[in-house]
């Protein structure tokens, strides 16, 4: 949790000047960006793990006879799945083939065969699992692995090739030709270009060359658009590629030969500080070696949201006899209006009523959607100040969690003033409203709080949606409750 001091407003603009709308700010109740039209989403094509891991199930059980107990093939097959599962074996390959990943698989039924025996051995030392036991079962269970994954890929090539997916290809047109032409040279890749996103230059192949937002939509909805191909620079097309993520769309990264100092630097999707994805293991598509991009969107997830409910819910119940006790302090020592209300910017832009403890009260509306912070004024009462050294001012936001304006863990919300100015002055601000809004972060739990380097809490706030976790939420929340142990003030 995190509140602000008196500092003046970055980049010297006064308080009462007015900003221009920024895209990032929407006016309550509108949508904006891209949207398909009725809830439609992009033709993505599912590809689950369900026939591999039926696959490995079915293997366990061939080879369930050689062991000496008919429940032992229960751990073995537990052990198999929880192993191949931590190796990403079942998430297929853009070009699934199993002799690729047969090591892998061997490898961890080898293991899980192993443990086994040694379990065993050691908690019933009459059924220890012989050599030549592990020896056939070792080779059962890979064999039928092999085979059922054989099928289960087989199965998946020859959808790819008989129904292959439509994609843009989105990059410098001359690149964006090449690598289009390749593709559609071979269909077994399962991608189909049916268009080109750049910002000028000529067709090839017959590809029509999408130059405007516009342009790109409309081809999007009527070809069934399930994936982007991402060949250099996107130029003006970078947030359109966002949206399209967000949509639904599939976004490969391809070396189209570029220089490695090149894609060091990354593409035009992530520059300026707005790196809404995640970059995976890279893989061979037509040839060419593709890093598939993961949505932006991936901290806002369902495990995500069902943490902050269950949490928020909790602490709001723990946290009553606190709330009341500082509303009755606060009602007796200060006088009425004991609950402060005020719009701040959350996730996509959208404004929102944020809720906490009156600490002050500003000399008018427009001074309070302005002045950065008065939390050092004099008149300011002793038990006020209480509440803003130990952030228990933010416990309402508790209610902000649970019905979904805010999440426990993301970047600190602000006023739709202060998203204009410093959307304006530092690089990747604006990219902070991926995601919801939180109680605390990884800025925060940095020291990032107060009178603190607005630019350094952008690069920590994107770094944290970058590398999202679920984990690191844990970690975070860990970290803030024992910062809030030792309050150093706000």
């Amino acid at each position: 949790m995190t509140t602000e001091r008196t500092v003046p407003p970055p980049g010297g603009l006064p308080p009462g000047r007015g900003l221009p709308p920024l895209s990032v700010i929407h006016p309550r109740g509108a949508g904006g960006g891209f949207r398909l039209p009725a809830g439609q989403r992009t033709a993505r094509r599912r590809t689950t793990g369900l026939p591999l891991l039926a696959a490995d199930a079915a293997a366990a059980l061939t080879a369930a006879p050689v062991l000496p107990h008919p429940l032992m093939a229960a751990p073995l097959l537990l052990a198999v799945l929880c192993l191949n599962a931590g190796a990403a074996l079942y998430r297929p390959a853009a070009v699934p083939a199993v002799l690729d990943e047969l090591p892998a698989v061997c490898g961890r039924i080898l293991v899980s065969w192993c443990a086994l025996a040694a379990v065993v051995a050691a908690l019933s030392p009459a059924h220890t699992l012989s050599a030549r036991t592990m020896l056939t079962g070792c080779v059962l269970h890979s064999a039928a692995s092999w085979a059922g994954r054989g099928v289960a890929h087989w199965y998946r090539r020859r959808t790819l090739a008989r129904h292959p997916a439509a994609a843009l290809v989105a990059g410098p047109a001359a690149t964006a030709r090449r690598v289009a032409a390749a593709f559609l040279r071979h269909p077994g890749c399962g991608l189909r270009p049916v268009g080109v996103l750049s910002d000028s230059g000529a067709g090839g192949d017959g590809l029509p060359v999408l130059r405007t937002d516009e342009e790109a939509q409309r081809a999007v909805v009527q070809n069934s658009v399930g994936a982007i191909l991402i060949v250099g620079p996107a130029g003006e097309h970078t947030a359109l590629l966002r949206k399209l993520a967000e949509a639904g769309c599939v976004l490969w990264e391809v070396d189209a030969d570029l220089p490695a100092h090149h894609l060091a630097g990354g593409t035009a999707y992530d520059e300026a500080g707005r790196t809404p994805c995640r970059r995976s293991r890279r893989e061979r598509i037509a040839g060419f070696s593709c890093r598939r991009l993961e949505g932006g969107r991936r901290p806002d997830n369902p495990a995500k949201r069902s943490l902050d409910v269950l949490l928020s819910g909790l602490l709001l119940l723990l946290a009553a006899p606190v709330l009341m006790a500082c509303a009755v302090v606060l009602r007796v020592s200060d006088g009425p209006r004991v609950v402060f209300r005020q719009e701040r910017v959350g996730r996509d832009g959208r404004p929102f009523t944020l809720l906490k403890f009156r600490t002050h009260r500003p000399a008018d509306p427009h001074e309070a959607a302005t002045r950065w912070s008065v939390a050092g004024e004099q008149n300011m009462s002793r038990f006020c100040r209480f509440l803003r050294r130990t952030s228990l001012d933010e416990l309402p936001q508790l209610w902000n969690v649970f019905r979904g304006d805010m999440a426990l863990v993301g970047p600190r919300p602000e006023r739709p003033y202060f998203v204009g100015v410093f959307s304006q002055t530092y690089p990747g601000y604006a990219a902070r409203h991926r995601v919801r809004t939180g109680l605390t972060g990884l800025a925060q739990i940095h020291g990032l709080r107060g009178d603190t380097s607005i630019e350094d809490r952008t690069r920590f706030d994107n770094a944290y949606i970058d590398d999202w976790s679920l984990w690191r939420d844990v970690c975070i929340l860990l970290r803030t409750a024992a910062a809030l142990v030792r309050p150093t003030g706000s």
